[in-house]
């Protein structure tokens, strides 16, 4: 359930960042109107307080783990939204970062 639970906090977290981000962007570089970098604000905002929710209690480890669902988010987000065509290079080293998240968060540990 833990896993579960931690995976749909990590991709909403990533859709509010990266989506944040990416409001932000548009606004400031591609002369989307000003409100949009408000949206992307909010949308940081609320990144900030879903990755709270993580079952785990150790900050360092939920940023630590959360780095590389950005990672590949980041990836997913610019195929989706930018015409992104990501190369090989780009999915391997996403998917490394992936199966980092998953010894940092889900590796068995003694305490």
């Amino acid at each position: 359930m833990n896993i579960l639970r931690s995976s749909v906090l990590f991709v909403l977290a990533a859709v509010a960042e990266i989506g944040g981000a990416w409001l932000v962007w548009q606004s400031v570089r591609e002369g989307r109107p000003w409100w949009w970098a408000g949206l992307g604000m909010l949308a940081l905002g609320t990144y900030g307080f879903v990755a709270t929710l993580q079952p785990d209690a150790h900050f360092g480890r939920i940023l630590a783990a959360y780095g590389g669902v950005f990672v590949a988010g980041s990836l997913v987000w610019g195929v989706l939204f930018d015409g992104y065509r990501p190369d090989g290079w780009d999915i391997s080293g996403a998917a490394i970062c992936l199966a980092g998240v998953a010894v940092i968060m889900f590796a068995p540990r003694g305490s």
